[in-house]
């Protein structure tokens, strides 16, 4: 299952993400927002990051403003790895090199149609393993070292 949240000011690439979930028939849950009111990044982020950290949803998208705020909000949560993406070859490599689980897009820095297709092409590409699951690896360890600590 995916899961996708904005903020207000990712509300309309948000809303053209599920609608591209659903044409693609991929199970897909909507934490919010749902208009445009003023709301804080960090309670919809966390909200998103926590299903993908705790197992709830395989992977996640995420829009604010910029991607900056949701970007850290999602990176504090074990086993996230989310990825502010902002062109096609950032979208790709997020997959392939990174294996990111939450896609990050910034709403006033992509358009719609643009955000649209950085999912699009994220979605499509596959992991490829090898000397990259060895950087992740470290990662892991790291995130775990300081769990500890």
């Amino acid at each position: 299952m995916f899961v996708v949240g904005s903020d207000h000011g990712g509300l309309e690439l948000k809303q053209a993400i599920c609608e591209l979930l659903q044409q693609r028939n991929l199970p897909c849950a909507d934490y919010g927002t749902n208009d445009s009111d003023s709301v804080d990044y960090p309670d919809l982020g966390a909200k998103v990051a926590q299903a993908v950290s705790d197992g709830t949803a395989e992977s996640g998208v995420l829009v604010c403003g910029t991607g900056i705020g949701m970007s850290i909000i999602a990176n504090k949560y074990p086993g996230v790895r989310a990825a502010l993406v902002h062109d096609e070859f950032t979208a790709q490599m997020a997959r392939e090199h990174n294996n990111a689980n939450i896609l990050i897009l910034g709403g006033r820095i992509v358009s719609v149609e643009q955000g649209v297709k950085l999912v699009e092409i994220w979605l499509d590409s596959q992991f490829e393993g090898g000397r990259h699951q060895n950087r992740l690896d470290k990662i892991a360890a790291a995130e775990q070292r300081l769990q500890k600590q």
